[in-house]
């Protein structure tokens, strides 16, 4: 059997550390990959990891929602395709439509690159592209966002986005083989401000994404989206006491084989 693998890209919540880069995933399977987010500091990854200067391996890409940290490098993946990979097909793009809006800002010339390049789907409830089949959920934030389910070879992966922890989280990760979840944990940094008092919690703690997996009953735990500067064992033990499979940290680099 084929195995499906996913691979960190980036791990940052807000922006990169040093040696690292934001939020951003790759899934695949049979020759064909997904990406998930593609925050500061994931193309170079990506480019580097599918052996390919223009990503052509790319059945699509889901952008979870527009901040970015999840968006940074959506325009350098646009300019390598439309300047070196212009031959290609369009790449079907799933995302909340302000995405696409600070996509088309960027570009220069004819404004033609963002129409060539990408498809743009809008975030459906299902989609099928190259092979894998797609489910999008809405998750809160502070602007739309959505998770994914990305199921493929017999085996789903789910991927929050950035969320707060609702019943949703745990639809999203009902059963997956592997569960990518939020885990900014900002309360681990001295004086870094949390939201205004009334407001709803709109990420997550290592030890909520724990707990959230735990009830969905998702196999294995991937903790990401750390704010820069966090002590990430102690993220990894506080998920742990709430969930007992695996816990791992979505260090760059990192790929899972399921």
């Amino acid at each position: 059997m084929t195995p499906v693998t996913i691979t960190t890209l980036g791990s940052c919540g807000a922006w990169p550390e040093p040696g690292r880069a934001c939020s951003g995933v790759v899934v695949e399977y049979d020759g064909a990959a997904i990406a998930v987010d593609l925050g500061w500091g994931t193309l170079p990854r990506l480019l580097t990891h599918l052996r390919s200067p223009t990503a052509a391996p790319l059945a699509a890409v889901v952008v979870t929602h527009d901040h970015p940290d999840h968006t940074g490098d959506l325009p350098a993946l646009m300019r390598a395709r439309w300047y070196a990979g212009r031959d290609l097909p369009a790449v079907p793009l799933l995302c909340p439509e302000a995405v696409v809006v600070r996509l088309r800002e960027s570009e220069d010339g004819a404004h033609r690159s963002c129409a060539h390049v990408f498809d743009w789907l809008g975030t459906p409830d299902a989609a099928t592209v190259g092979g894998f089949d797609l489910a999008l959920h809405r998750l809160p934030h502070y602007v739309d966002n959505v998770g994914v389910r990305i199921e493929a070879g017999g085996a789903t992966v789910a991927v929050t986005g950035d969320t707060g922890p609702i019943e949703a989280v745990v639809e999203l990760g009902r059963d997956v083989d592997v569960f990518v979840v939020d885990a900014t944990d900002r309360h681990q940094r001295q004086g870094v401000p949390g939201p205004p008092p009334g407001t709803p919690a709109y990420n997550l703690t290592a030890a909520q994404a724990g707990a959230l997996a735990a009830r969905a009953g998702a196999r294995r735990l991937v903790l990401t989206h750390f704010w820069p500067g966090n002590h990430r064992e102690r993220s990894r033990q506080d998920a742990a006491a709430e969930f007992g499979g695996d816990v791992l940290l979505a260090d760059e680099g990192l790929t899972i084989t399921v």
